[in-house]
């Protein structure tokens, strides 16, 4: 008689990456470590080894899942400021889905070819449009910088700055919440997406002009 299906998922190098981002989305990333993901899995930490190259590739293919839920097919078809405003939307949402990823990803080296991949997409689309070389990653990490902190709005407390107690100390702040206050917190965050995002475009649009004319 021949042997079924195991009941569980064999081990390979997939199933261990999206055990890992499973297990940051839950748990935060100060909870990712390879003998908790290990436990996660029901093997021995030496088991991932077989299969993974240590901590650093399971981070890198951590960020290859994450960067895989962001579009950048825009850059194909349409001109760089509108390309850009499509990608930096799928960039803040698939952070948004997994914020407790982004201080993990933030402090280690980028080398997946995924990754490198987007990034290739994004400067070459620059490049085209007529953007100097020794400015491609300057624009790039504007960007960058912005949808992150964009991401990590989209999931903080609905209050986050409370000056109760303290509003004759600062009239006009505690004046501005008090007129945002009727909104839905998902409607801040996203009003203040769209306002950043077309400032930051905007902005780089007027720099190329100048060093065009420079």
């Amino acid at each position: 008689m021949g042997r079924g299906r195991p009941r569980v998922p064999l081990l390979g190098a997939d199933l261990i990456v999206r055990e890992a981002l499973a297990l940051i989305d839950a748990e935060g990333a100060g909870a990712f470590s390879l003998p908790r993901l290990a436990s996660r899995l029901g093997v021995r930490t030496a088991s991932l080894y077989n299969h993974l190259d240590g901590r650093a590739e399971v981070i890198e293919g951590v960020r290859r899942l994450i960067v895989e839920e962001m579009d950048v097919s825009a850059f194909d078809t349409l001109p760089w400021p509108d390309a850009l405003a499509a990608w930096a939307r799928s960039y803040r949402d698939a952070f948004a889905r997994h914020p407790h990823s982004i201080d993990l990803l933030a402090t280690t080296t980028i080398s997946s070819p995924a990754t490198l991949g987007m990034y290739e997409a994004v400067v070459a689309a620059l490049a085209r449009g007529g953007w100097p070389q020794e400015r491609l990653i300057g624009a790039l990490t504007s960007v960058e910088s912005f949808l992150l902190g964009s991401a990590l709005d989209l999931v903080a407390p609905p209050l986050m700055i409370d000056p109760a107690g303290h509003a004759p100390r600062v009239p006009v702040l505690a004046a501005a919440l008090e007129s945002t206050a009727g909104g839905s917190k998902a409607g801040r965050a996203e009003e203040a997406f769209a306002a950043g995002l077309d400032a930051l475009i905007r902005g780089l649009v007027v720099q190329l002009a100048e060093l065009r004319e420079g």
